[in-house]
């Protein structure tokens, strides 16, 4: 594992570095891209491929938090920058500024290093047989797709461009509807290559695809493998479907997904952190009680909670001051009771995806043809939550209701709030607390965005 972790700080760093704007002195003790790009070793594509991983998590929790603002899952009121609660949450975003190119080109780093590896591969000199070959490219385009939906989810209307492999001739800025469409058809390319892939991938993985001497991650999955990581694109593709309106082609995916609806809900697919090394740690863990890490859930979610639901206890706490009393965090306005709580260390592993969101994405795909099961699936993750069986009405409006309330707080602060308020057109149930706040619907594309994509 020490060497997984050494490689992904390694590649990380190359990628960051190679992807700036600054003219390059070539170093001959160094990789450069092009060093990859045409007769790469063995070696060097399981530098490639492993750090993956590493560049996947680099800015990770600027998203998150960002998209949790808009969606008023929680609110930042540390008070280190006024953006966080100015710009963000009364626009207009600026286009040149780091709330919004920030993420935009953390993503699209990630598209450019999975390009990079097919290319690689597909130029490698380290003489793959065809099944190790389509383990490499499977996994990339996989994880490509993955970045891509998450930065289309930001950018929404405003577009993003799908094809950035030809640094020199960037594809054109398509619609969110033609960028899922594009997406799906990468992942379902990319499921093809697992399925030639063999049973094994030519590469390691860290324990964030399925590692009992991980205690942090349900090892009852494995996704380490070509069919395993497939059940992982699969899951990916669902969500895509569903965003479609694609109920029934949704459904088919979910049947070969990872979805278990009596299995453990936080299965699934996960970044890691460390604090030893050239690790790095989890950003989305907040030290309770202390200043500078005033991440407070809005009100709201506690307030609108139905009584007994555990999820509010896992996932946040009251504020406490020295003498362990309860305080109201204050600032530019807003206010808050509670910290968001969602991970117990810095080197807890956050998630890409888990089996609850694809227990909710069943429901939600049965809601119009199949109500009966869509209440057994949403009472799988209510019993989880504490709750007794649903049992108001089982008409679609009633239900769609029940799954964003849900969703709500089953997937609080993983990014998913804004983007379901906005799918389901109820955009106007985001909470404005102060006079001058509004509600944004996307995050507008950068100024610089042929310098974001390296081009």
């Amino acid at each position: 594992m020490k060497k997984i972790i050494n490689r992904l700080f390694i590649l990380s760093a190359l990628i960051w570095s190679v992807s700036c704007n600054l003219d390059e002195v070539p170093n001959p003790n160094a990789p450069t891209f092009e060093s990859f790009e045409e007769g790469a070793s063995k070696a060097d594509l399981d530098l490639l491929a492993v750090g993956l991983e590493a560049v996947m998590r680099n800015d990770l929790h600027f998203h998150y938090q960002t998209t949790s603002i808009l969606g008023r899952d929680y609110y930042d009121l540390t008070g280190i920058d006024p953006r966080f609660t100015q710009e963000i949450l009364k626009g207009p975003l600026d286009n040149n500024g780091f709330l919004t190119t920030r993420s935009y080109a953390a993503w699209y780093k990630i598209v450019q290093s999975t390009n990079l590896l097919e290319k690689a591969t597909i130029n490698s000199a380290a003489g793959l047989s065809d099944s190790e070959a389509s383990g490499y490219v499977g996994f990339a385009q996989t994880l490509r797709a993955y970045a891509l939906l998450m930065v289309a989810n930001r950018q929404y209307d405003n577009g993003i461009r799908v094809e950035v492999s030809d640094k020199s001739n960037l594809g054109p800025i398509v619609s969110y509807t033609d960028a899922l469409a594009s997406i799906m058809t990468l992942l379902n390319d990319a499921n093809d290559e697992l399925a030639a892939a063999g049973t094994s991938f030519a590469f390691p993985l860290s324990s964030g695809y399925g590692d009992s001497s991980n205690e942090d991650i349900p090892a009852d999955d494995i996704f380490f493998t070509p069919s395993g990581f497939a059940r992982f694109n699969r899951a990916i593709a669902s969500r895509i479907a569903i965003y479609q309106g694609n109920k029934s082609l949704a459904l088919t995916l979910l049947g070969n997904s990872f979805l278990d609806l009596t299995g453990n809900l936080n299965r699934g697919v996960y970044h890691i952190y460390g604090a030893t090394g050239n690790d790095i740690l989890n950003q989305l863990y907040y030290i309770p009680n202390q200043s500078a890490n005033e991440f407070m859930a809005h009100d709201t979610w506690v307030a609108q909670a139905e009584a007994g639901d555990t999820r509010i206890d896992a996932k946040v706490g009251l504020f406490l001051d020295a003498d362990d009393n309860p305080i109201t965090v204050t600032f530019d306005g807003l206010s808050a009771d509670y910290q968001v709580r969602l991970y117990s260390s810095n080197t807890d592993p956050v998630a890409l995806l888990r089996n609850e969101e694809l227990v909710l994405l069943y429901a939600e795909a049965n809601i119009g043809t199949n109500n009966t099961e869509a209440v057994s699936a949403l009472n799988v993750v209510r019993n989880a939550a504490g709750l007794a069986d649903y049992a108001g009405a089982t008409t679609d409006a009633a239900l769609e209701n029940e799954l964003l309330i849900q969703r709500r707080y089953s997937l609080f602060g993983e990014g998913h709030r804004w983007v379901d308020l906005r799918r389901f057109g109820r955009m106007d149930e985001i909470p404005l607390d102060r006079a001058g706040d509004n509600v944004i619907d996307a995050f507008p594309t950068p100024v610089t965005e042929n310098e974001v994509l390296g081009g």
